[in-house]
Parts: structure tokens; C-alpha cells; sequence
């Protein structure tokens, strides 16, 4: 019998070599080359043929993805609408920030509408799924409780093939999973690979969705390579601060729905609570007097979020001056003090920079630019934005502010909450009637009014 050939395998991106080192060429990650027991692979017949394959105009009707409604609507509404029958989802997320507990509440809510739906654990016992059930009151739904890490079992499970097959199926987690196929340990590469790709195959095969829980690195990513991300229909990242009671789901990929949508719980006692008016959740406890902080009116997915972006200009002892950003790009923060520098005359080049978003969410667009550029100039003018005001607008390198998208939907959103007034670009035609618009055209004009300001307060 030949012996199993021995390959190193790098445990962060799947490459591999013939040989160990401490270094991985593909990624440059240290210490992640492991030695695995390659089974191989038989090599194609030559002469041998396959069958034609059958091709089909790319036009048709075809009926729209049917949906399994959790009644969760913010987890229903980051998967577009509910969750598809035979679709694979990917939840990730730090260790501890609420992944078993929000899956749990999933499939009990699935339980109660009538879906069967099977809970395996591979790191729980059954006994520790039920104390957690009793603490967030769930003990009386009908979910299903297992305890296996064999994928032969799981699999059969999903595939009973008769009416009392599961309709959802979750595994906590993928990196517990293992298949006797292959002599690798669980969690590497190589059984990763394998196991999500059988599990995607049988719930194809079977109609029964399966949600995989997956474990992340150090840097925030699903732990494995990212062709596991490539296997699955959905992957859903729960984030959130361990120091706040707000937990984000953000959908990075949906082949059946939207890939920028969020959903904000909010953690208790009792497990997590949907949050209906995010924006009064994370502006609940400002105040309106204080200088270095400014409303954002963003868009996350299709709904208008207001959050409050805080900014700290301080002096500095040191020869390099300190930047601390929390919930936005650094460099991006960057880009706006070089233009503050340079087109608006302002010094913050020797000065500490500290910025926050408050209550944990995290800002990707541009239009939180002049938002950012309003909370630093407050914190070094020392004068307070404007009362009941909202910002947004994107700064280009000229120190021009640009219009961004859905200005109507932000407004709205101010509006509802009671704002009254709104910085933005030019040239903005739709608002609500109870908003006035401040166009500031150049951000040397805000910058102006903030130095205004300061000086009649000074006399």
C-alpha cells in the first residue's frame, strides 16, 4: 500500500508546500505551516470523456427564491427576505459576542412556526444548551438538540429522506466537524475544506438551509481560507463592542439578497432584542452642548442610521503625534486632516487626534467625511456644532464638499428623531419641510464658521 504523501499546509490560507517553514510565502503569516496526511487525488483518465453538458438560453421565467420567515425581521431582513431552502450560511464572529445565543433564538423562533429545526453543537453539552435555553426562556420550543462532531452523522441527519426531515439544520461550529476520510485534525484546512463542501452538497441535495457557526482569526476573519467563504450562499459577521450592549449582523455576502444590510440587537439578560429605531438606541445619552461631537445621517444597507461621531483634538509631548480612530478608517481620518492642514490653514498636525463612533458601530462610506471634519473642528475650535443639526457630505482632496446618495432618506431620518437642521452639500432640491439646510460648498467655509464663532465668544 503506498504511503500517504505528507504535505505542509499554511492553516490561514490554505497554501501548500513540500516542505516546513516558519513563514508562509502565499500571506506572510508566521507560525501557520502544519503537517497533514494528504489522502491524494487520482489523477484524470486520459481518453476518458464526459458527457455534453446541456445548454439553455439566458433568458426565462424563473419563480423567485422561496423564503423560511424566522420572525426575527432584523436576522430575516439580513438575509434578504428569510432564509432559502438548501442554502448554506456562514455566521462568524468574536469568541463570546453572541453567536450560539442569536442561533438558538433562531431556531427556537423557526421551531415555533412550524419548521423542524435540529441544533448540533460540537463544543456544548446538551446539558449547557439548556441552561442557556432556560436563562433566555426557550426551554418550551421545540427545537432539537444533538451532539455530534462526525460528518457522517450530521449528514445523515439532513438527509433522512423522509417528511420529518429537518428544514434548518445548525452547526455550532464548522471548525469541530470532521470526517474519518481524511487524517488531519479538526479545524484544520484540510477538514474544513472537505466538511463545508459536503454539508453545501447535502443540503443542495436535501432542500434542509444549514447555518455553519465559524470561528475568526486574530484579525477578524473567519478562521480557515476563504474558499469556504466562496462555498457557502450567505456569510453574516456579528460584531459589536464587549463594552456595549449593541451587537451588529452584517451580511458581507448574500447570493440571495443584499450584501450591505445590518441588523442591531441589543444584548440582556434574556438573550439578544431586535432594535427597531437604531439611531435613538445609539444617540440615547448626548449631549448637545459639548464641543468634538457631531450627528452623522448615514445609510447602512437600505436604512437611514443616525450615530454620533466624537473627536478629540488635544496637545501632544511627542515627537510623533498619537491618532486613535474606533469605528472608522485611519485612513481616511488622515486624508481629511491633510486637507484641513492644507486647503483650511488649520494646525492639527502637532496635536494628538482621537476619534470614536459611538455605541460600536462601524462607518465605511465617504459621506461621513464632513461629519468628521465637523467633530474635529468643534473639539479644536472648542466651539459646539450647532443644536438639533445633522452632517454628511464627502470632502475631496480640494477641500470641495460633494453631494452623496439617498440625501432624501438621511433627511428623513433627522427629521423623525427631531432634528432641525442639517450640514450638507450644494445643491441638494428634496428635503423634509421641518429641516433647514446649511450648504457649505468648501470646507474652508465650515472651518470659517467655527473660527467665527469662536472669536464672538472670546469678546
Amino acid at each position: 500500500m503506498a504511503r500517504a504523501q505528507q504535505n505542509f499546509i499554511c492553516q490561514s490560507c490554505g497554501a501548500v508546500s513540500t516542505k516546513w517553514a516558519g513563514k508562509c510565502e502565499a500571506c506572510g503569516a508566521w507560525n501557520s505551516i502544519a503537517e497533514e496526511a494528504s489522502g491524494g487525488i487520482a489523477p484524470v483518465l486520459e481518453g476518458k470523456r464526459g458527457r455534453r453538458v446541456k445548454l439553455l438560453p439566458l433568458s426565462g421565467d424563473e419563480p423567485d427564491a422561496p423564503r423560511i420567515q424566522t420572525g426575527i425581521g432584523e436576522f430575516d431582513r439580513v438575509c434578504g427576505g428569510g432564509i432559502v431552502p438548501g442554502s448554506a450560511l456562514l455566521v462568524g464572529g468574536d469568541p463570546g459576542i453572541g453567536k450560539s445565543t442569536l442561533l438558538l433564538q433562531v431556531a427556537a423562533a423557526l421551531a415555533r412556526r412550524g419548521c423542524r429545526a435540529v441544533y448540533i453543537s460540537g463544543e456544548e453539552s446538551i446539558a449547557q444548551i439548556r441552561l442557556r435555553a432556560r436563562r433566555m426562556e426557550l426551554s418550551e420550543s421545540p427545537v432539537e438538540l444533538g451532539v455530534e462532531t462526525r460528518l457522517g452523522n450530521i449528514l445523515a441527519t439532513m438527509e433522512s429522506g423522509d417528511a420529518k426531515a429537518p428544514s434548518v439544520i445548525i452547526v455550532d461550529s464548522i471548525q469541530t466537524v470532521m470526517t474519518d476520510a481524511l487524517d488531519a485534525a479538526p479545524g484544520t484546512v484540510t477538514q474544513l475544506r472537505a466538511t463545508t463542501q459536503e454539508l453545501v452538497r447535502a443540503a443542495k441535495r436535501s432542500g434542509c438551509a444549514v447555518i455553519m457557526v465559524g470561528h475568526v482569526t486574530k484579525d477578524g476573519q473567519i478562521a480557515g481560507p476563504r474558499v469556504i467563504e466562496h462555498m457557502v450562499d450567505t456569510v453574516l459577521y456579528f460584531e459589536g463592542d464587549r463594552g456595549h450592549q449593541f451587537r451588529i449582523l452584517r451580511g458581507v455576502k448574500n447570493r440571495f439578497g443584499p450584501t450591505d444590510e445590518i441588523g442591531v440587537f441589543e444584548m440582556t439578560g434574556a438573550g439578544l432584542q431586535q432594535v427597531e429605531n437604531p439611531s435613538a438606541l445609539f444617540l440615547a445619552g448626548r449631549q448637545e452642548d459639548v464641543s468634538g461631537s457631531a450627528v452623522f445621517a448615514g445609510i447602512e444597507g437600505t436604512r437611514p442610521v443616525l450615530v454620533e461621531i466624537q473627536a478629540l483634538v488635544a496637545p501632544s509631548s511627542l515627537g510623533t503625534p498619537r491618532r486613535a480612530v474606533v469605528g472608522w478608517d485611519s485612513g481616511r481620518l488622515a486624508m481629511v486632516l491633510a486637507v484641513l492642514d492644507a486647503r483650511c490653514g488649520l494646525t492639527l498636525g502637532a496635536s494628538d487626534v482621537y476619534l470614536n463612533v459611538a455605541g460600536g458601530l462601524r462607518i465605511s462610506e465617504p459621506a461621513a467625511d464632513l461629519a468628521v471634519a465637523a467633530a474635529l473642528v468643534s473639539s479644536f475650535t472648542g466651539v459646539p456644532v450647532r443644536a438639533n443639526s445633522v452632517v454628511f457630505g464627502e470632502i475631496s482632496l480640494s477641500g470641495e464638499i460633494r453631494q452623496v446618495t439617498q440625501s432624501e432618506a438621511r433627511l428623513k431620518e433627522a427629521a423623525k428623531l427631531g432634528f432641525t437642521r442639517a450640514l450638507t452639500p450644494a445643491g441638494i432640491t428634496a428635503r423634509p419641510a421641518a429641516i433647514s439646510l446649511d450648504e457649505i460648498p468648501l470646507l474652508a467655509q465650515l472651518v470659517e464658521d467655527f473660527q467665527d464663532q469662536a472669536e464672538s465668544r472670546n469678546y
